[in-house]
């Protein structure tokens, strides 16, 4: 998959997140990939108060899951997300969720779009998104550059 900046984070299952066979809920699922899209755009600085400041509203749009192997209880989580190409009106996102060993067990793609929160219209995404990407982009390349 093509990406143009990824954040990786980790987290563990709690015990309300789990069903009565001692997997990951379903659904939870969605929750982890949202908490990984807020701390994605938490490391360009923004934020959801940057968001409200500037009028930004991000619905998901669409939301697709694949699980591949259960997940349980307090097991360590990484959650790598991605943004596979610059945003326009809407902003997809990619995840792929592995287990502590290194096993995929959820890959997932959402896509959201760019509201005006006053007029509650699409837009185009605004200049701080897509300069904050094309930042973090370069610092991203630059970085894989001088590790090789």
């Amino acid at each position: 998959m093509k990406k143009l900046i990824e954040n990786t984070i980790q987290l563990r299952p709690r015990y309300g997140e789990v069903d009565q066979m001692g997997y990951v809920y379903h659904a939870s699922y969605v929750s982890y990939c949202h908490q990984a899209r807020t701390e994605l755009l938490r490391e360009l600085n923004i934020d959801d108060k940057t968001l409200e400041e500037n009028y930004i509203m991000l619905p998901v749009i669409s939301m697709n899951l694949k699980y591949h192997k259960p997940a349980g209880y307090d097991e360590l989580l990484t959650i790598k997300t991605s943004i596979p190409e610059m945003p326009a009106t809407r902003f997809s996102f990619h995840f792929e969720i592995r287990n502590e060993h290194d096993e995929l067990i959820c890959s997932a793609d959402s896509t959201t779009v760019f509201v005006n929160s006053t007029s509650r219209k699409p837009m185009k995404a605004p200049p701080i998104i897509i300069e904050a990407i094309g930042k973090q982009h370069k610092t991203q390349q630059n970085e894989a550059y001088h590790t090789h």
